[in-house]
């Protein structure tokens, strides 16, 4: 096991949200990522995007608190707790996959479920491209798998943050992170004491940094450079064949659309079609648990 650095104090108002084991893996270039643990048994490694962390996980876990499953919530470099680079042109897709896969590899893990949603969809499953046999499950929320079509075209979001307008916006008006309760389904499932969590880690000299950074990690043209990782991260969906589990959020204004084509790339999974926005682990957390158990007995069978 790596060694385990002690995670920043967090105020009471947050802590209080977060029963959770927290701590601070070095994952290389002198950055460190902090992680939050609940429970004992088969590991399951859910991964986050843009512009959450951890802290999106934690009604899911506490509707699997008491199975005996050790949830893993690593927070992505620039992002919650972890740290942020030096330099806010180090926010590629190369460089997140290499983090994680540091972090992953450190944890000393044999069998896991991926729990994948947003960015954390393509990131994680690279991770599982690097480690062939780790991933023994997979549940897939609202993400993208593989590189997009040719020529296909950015959405009016992705224009508008890549941009300097979005540029302003994220560090004047703290968007998107300020505003994630328009991308639900149910506006009032992240409601004020939720969003000051997910902005409160953001605040500072270059919070905002990684969040933009993320965006424009999205291609534009199928010569950007997160093409390459995003076909190596479609393989290794496509070449899975352990049990496999959908929960869509069909109100997701971003990501929404793209569930018959992930449904069509992963054509043995279970699917669970809900109304819920984006961030789905804030409105239908009891069915992202109930994915997460299906699929984590099924595994163990395997």
């Amino acid at each position: 096991m790596p060694d385990r650095l002690p995670a920043p104090v967090l105020p009471d108002w947050l802590a209080d949200q977060l029963p959770f084991d927290r701590y601070m893996i070095d994952v290389g270039d002198g950055l460190r990522s902090h992680v939050m643990e609940q429970g004992e048994g088969h590991p399951v490694l859910l991964f986050h995007g843009n512009p959450t962390w951890g802290y999106l996980y934690r009604k899911v876990a506490a509707e699997l608190e008491g199975e005996p499953l050790r949830l893993i919530m690593p927070d992505l470099i620039g992002f919650g707790f972890s740290d942020r680079a030096s330099d806010r042109a180090d926010y590629t897709l190369a460089n997140h996959v290499r983090w994680m896969g540091k972090l992953v590899g450190s944890l000393g893990l044999d069998r896991a479920t991926f729990v994948i949603q947003d960015w954390g969809g393509p990131i994680g499953l690279h991770v599982a491209h690097q480690h062939p046999r780790l991933m023994t499950g997979l549940v897939v929320m609202n993400t993208t798998i593989g590189p997009p079509r040719p020529g296909f075209k950015p959405t009016l979001f992705h224009r508008v943050f890549s941009s300097r307008v979005g540029e302003w916006a994220a560090r004047w008006l703290s968007l998107p992170h300020g505003a994630m309760h328009y991308f639900q389904g149910d506006r009032r499932s992240i409601g004020r004491l939720v969003r000051r969590s997910y902005t409160f880690p953001l605040k500072g000299r270059g919070g905002h940094h990684a969040v933009i950074e993320a965006v424009r990690m999205v291609p534009h043209d199928m010569n950007h450079p997160s093409i390459p990782f995003l076909t190596e991260a479609g393989a290794a969906a496509s070449g899975f064949d352990g049990p496999t589990s959908i929960v869509w959020g069909d109100k997701d204004p971003v990501l929404g659309k793209l569930r018959r084509r992930v449904t069509r790339q992963l054509p043995n999974a279970e699917v669970t079609v809900t109304e819920a926005g984006h961030f789905l682990q804030e409105e239908v957390p009891a069915e992202i648990a109930a994915a997460i158990r299906s699929v984590t007995r099924s595994s163990r069978k395997g």
